[in-house]
C-alpha cells in the first residue's frame, strides 16, 4: 500500500529540517497546512512532503525562507528545476528519488536516472547518486520513516541498473588473466548491490572477475585456489557477520580458504570498519570503499 499520510517526524526524516523548525514556519509562513487527527496530532499528504524536499533543496541553495514563503507551490518547483540545471542537480535527484520510492512510482525513478544517466554516465550516478541516497535510506528505515517494501521496491529499481551495465562488460575479454578477483558476500548476508558495483568497476578496467553473489559458505572458495591464475577474494560485509563475529569470521578464512598459501581476502562495507587491527591477518586488508578498492586496481591491470 503507499504511504500517503506522513507524520512530521517523517518530514523530519525525508528532508533534513527539524520538526520544530517545520512547526514554526507553518505558523509564521504558512508553509505547509496539515491536517489533524481526532487527538489533534498533525499528518501530511504527499503534496506536502515534496514541497517541503523542494524548499528543503532550494534553502539549502541559499535562499532564505522569508523569500520562499513568499513563493506559490508552482513557483517553488519552477526555482528548484532552475537551480538544479545551473547547480548541483545531485541534492534534488535524491530528493525526487526519495519521492518516487514513498510513492513506488518506477516512472519518476526511471526519468531520475536517466535524466542522471546523460549527464553523469553509470559510474557518476551510482557514486554521486545512488551512493548517498542508500546511505540516507538505511536512516529512513532504521527511523521507520519507511518500510521493508520501499527499501526493496528502491533497491530492486538500483539493481536492475546494475545488472544491466554489468552484461555490458561481460561481453570483453578481460586484460589481465594471471589475476582472479573472487567476489562474494558471507554466509546470510544479502545485501549485494555495493558488491555488484565493485564487480562493474573491476570489470570496466579490465579485471578477471567470478562473482558468487550472496550468502556463500567458505568451504565452496578453496576451489579457486586450483586455478591458474592467482585468486584474491573479495567481500563486503552490511549485516552478517554481526560485529562479535567478525574476528571469528576472518579466522576461519585463514584456516579454511587461505590454509597457509598467500592467499588474500579484502573486506569493505559498513561492518569492515569496526573490524580492529588485531584480528586481521596479514593476507587481510580492509578498504573504507569502493573507490579505495579501485585505487589498488591499476598498477595490477596489463596494459
Amino acid at each position: 500500500m503507499i504511504k500517503s499520510k506522513f507524520s512530521i517526524k517523517d518530514l523530519e526524516n525525508l528532508s533534513g529540517i527539524k520538526a520544530h523548525t517545520i512547526r514554526i514556519w507553518e505558523k509564521r509562513y504558512g508553509l505547509l497546512t496539515p491536517d489533524r487527527t481526532d487527538t489533534n496530532i498533525r499528518t501530511y499528504d504527499l503534496e506536502a512532503l515534496q514541497k517541503i524536499l523542494n524548499i528543503s533543496y532550494l534553502k539549502n541553495a541559499g535562499i532564505k525562507i522569508s523569500a520562499i514563503a513568499e513563493l506559490s507551490s508552482e513557483d517553488i518547483e519552477v526555482q528548484v528545476r532552475n537551480f538544479a540545471e545551473r547547480n548541483n542537480k545531485n541534492d534534488h535527484a535524491i530528493q525526487e528519488l526519495k519521492l518516487a520510492m514513498v510513492n513506488f512510482d518506477q516512472q519518476m525513478f526511471q526519468r531520475v536516472y536517466q535524466s542522471s544517466l546523460d549527464e553523469f554516465g553509470f559510474s557518476g550516478v551510482f557514486y554521486n547518486l545512488f551512493v548517498p541516497f542508500l546511505e540516507e535510506l538505511g536512516y529512513l528505515w532504521q527511523s521507520k520513516t519507511i518500510n521493508l517494501a520501499h527499501e526493496h521496491f528502491i533497491s530492486h529499481l538500483i539493481k536492475q541498473k546494475v545488472l544491466i551495465n554489468l552484461e555490458k562488460l561481460q561481453y570483453e575479454q578481460p586484460q589481465n588473466q594471471e589475476q582472479v578477483y573472487i567476489l562474494f558476500l558471507p554466509e546470510n548476508e544479502m545485501h549485494e548491490l555495493g558488491l555488484l558495483f565493485l564487480n562493474y568497476e573491476l570489470l570496466k578496467r579490465g579485471c578477471n572477475t567470478i562473482y558468487l553473489g550472496a550468502s556463500m559458505m567458505l568451504e565452496s572458495l578453496p576451489f579457486f585456489k586450483n586455478k591458474e591464475a592467482i585468486p584474491t577474494f573479495i567481500t563486503y560485509v552490511t549485516v552478517q557477520p554481526t560485529e562479535k563475529q567478525l574476528p571469528a569470521f576472518l579466522k576461519q578464512f585463514d584456516k579454511k580458504v587461505a590454509n597457509g598459501d598467500d592467499i588474500e581476502l579484502w573486506v569493505l562495507g559498513q561492518l569492515a570498519q569496526k573490524i580492529k587491527e588485531k584480528d586481521l591477518k596479514p593476507n587481510q586488508l580492509v578498504f573504507k570503499g569502493i573507490s579505495d578498492v579501485i585505487g589498488q586496481i591499476p598498477d595490477l591491470v596489463k596494459s
